[in-house]
This record gives structure tokens, sequence and C-alpha cells, in this order.
């Protein structure tokens, strides 16, 4: 099984995409402004190309993460792929493995399985770890209701 860098790096520009419109001042980027204390003028001041580059870096890494959470054929490989004679097609392994893929290898490989797993990563680990630093930072209910409904559906669509 081969990492698909191509998908990870378009998956990558989706919280990009998705950040424009939740964070849009007609949806919620008023609320979240409020929340955060953040300003127009306080915007301008930002190195954009800095935070949206770190972004996009950032955004990969949870790409790269999530590849392998989704696609359940990764824990068989991970499982196997140190047993004698999974690299040779010809060994036992290699048959097993080639065959168990032929019969399963595209078994919940599905865009609405991937959201599945996308909405349950979001709203049972990012949205507690979003929850926990608000909590220490003084945030309220709106600050995480609009950043971890925003990574749910970011998750989700990647």
């Amino acid at each position: 099984m081969e990492i698909n860098f191509l998908i990870i790096a378009v998956a990558a520009l989706v919280p990009l995409v998705i950040g424009f419109i939740w964070y849009n001042p007609k949806v919620f980027g008023n609320a979240w402004m409020a929340a955060t204390g953040m300003t127009p003028e306080k915007g301008k001041e930002m190195n954009m190309v800095k935070v949206f580059s770190l972004t996009y870096l950032m955004s990969f890494f949870i790409a790269f993460l999530i590849q392998p959470m989704v696609i359940h054929q990764y824990g068989v490989f991970s499982v196997l792929m140190d047993e004698p004679g999974f690299n040779d097609p010809t060994s036992p392994m290699g048959i097993y493995f080639s065959d168990f893929m032929k019969n399963y290898g595209d078994n919940y490989r599905t865009f609405k399985h991937g959201v599945f797993h996308g909405v349950i990563v979001g709203l049972l680990f990012v949205t507690p770890i979003i929850t926990i630093n608000s909590l220490f930072e003084g945030k309220g209910f709106k600050y995480i209701a609009i950043n971890g409904g925003y990574w749910t559906v970011c998750i989700a669509i990647m």
C-alpha cells in the first residue's frame, strides 16, 4: 500500500477553502472575532503569507494522519508488513496479502465512510482538545462551538 501524496496535498487545501467560508463575516466571522477579540485591524497587521503557508503545512500533516485512519486496509498492512515473506509476492504471506486486498481492498473506501470517520475525529478528538485549551484560555462556548464545528466539517470533507 502506498500513501497517496497527491490526495493528501489536495485534502490539505480543505481547511483553507472552508475557512474562507466559515470565518466570513456573513457566516461565523463576526461571532468568531467577538469570541477571540480579533479585529479587522489586527488581521491587517498579520503576515498572511506566513499564516496561510503554515496553515497549509499543518493541514497537510492532518491529512497525512487521516488517510491511514480512514482506510482500514492500512491496519491489515501494518499488522502484516513485518511478517516473513510479506514483500515476496510468491510467498505464502505475499499471496495471502494479495488475495486479501483483491477481496477486501475496496471495502469502506467511499466518501461517505470518510465523512463518518471525519465527524467522529472532529467531535471526539479535535473538539475536546479545543475545549480543554479554551477552558484554560477563558474562552466561552461560542468560541468552542465555532472552532470545533469548523474542524469537524474540515476533517469530514478531508
